[in-house]
């Protein structure tokens, strides 16, 4: 019985989670080729990321953060404890669209610290707490398990279930939290270069809206694969802590 309900488990898990999997190569797909088609369009005003993100933060009063370049190709980010915005090298000395869009969505991230925009706090206070509760997460329940088993009372193995559960979905918790502030990033982004008159014809404006929304959904595939492996996370969980009752 208790291997039948496994396989059930993994089998139900599995049918939707092949979705999600399918949805996220979608969406990388999207981002890449919405990349490289507006990657070849340079911009009307010459502009490069590099450029474009140095004059948005002086635009808003952003100060004290260096724009540096990195490596690789769409490895651009935002590092608000060491106040720098590295533009990667497809980014940072290209003068496309798709290059001052990805420059103005890591300027967008620069503004919600400088707003004290809510999520990008909380979201930047999970980052460290979801490293540790996921690496833990695991052997907590495998402890709590045990202690189940083993203890005439199973109350300390459920709570340290519980505990190990609660950790483990901080995962998905922070997928959750990172969607709007990715959301938000490219909505500050888009009105910004929009304000700066950066972008001037309607097709590179909207070709930097595609490259953002192409951005944005492989988000929403996250969150949904995060939320379906907690999910039968938790159903295996709750199985195999069950199996003698």
């Amino acid at each position: 019985m208790f291997f039948s309900d496994l396989y059930l488990i993994y089998l139900f898990s599995g049918i939707i989670i092949l979705p999600c999997i399918v949805l996220s190569l979608w969406a990388s797909a999207r981002v890449h080729t919405a990349y490289n088609k507006y990657n070849k369009i340079p911009t009307s005003t010459d502009w490069t990321g590099a450029d474009t993100a140095r004059m948005l933060l002086e635009k808003n009063n952003i100060g004290g953060i260096d724009v540096i370049r990195g490596k690789g190709k769409l490895t651009d980010h935002y590092d608000p404890k060491n106040m720098t915005v590295s533009l990667s090298e497809s980014t940072y000395s290209s003068n496309s669209v798709a290059a001052v869009a990805v420059a103005a969505h890591e300027i967008g991230h620069a503004a919600q610290k400088e707003d004290g925009y809510l999520l990008f706090s909380l979201r930047s206070a999970l980052v460290p707490i979801t490293n540790f509760g996921t690496m833990i997460a695991l052997p907590l329940v495998i402890i709590g398990v045990i202690l189940e088993w083993t203890l005439a009372t199973t109350t300390v193995g459920n709570i340290i279930v519980f505990i190990g559960i609660c950790l483990y979905g901080l995962s998905t918790l922070f997928t959750l939290v990172t969607l709007p502030v990715e959301l938000n990033a490219s909505k500050r982004a888009k009105r910004m270069l929009a304000e700066t008159g950066v972008l001037v014809t309607k097709e590179e404006q909207k070709g930097a809206s595609k490259v953002l929304s192409a951005a944005a959904m492989t988000y929403v595939a996250a969150l949904l694969t995060s939320l379906v492996y907690f999910i039968r996370f938790l159903f295996y969980v709750l199985l195999i802590s069950r199996k003698d009752n």
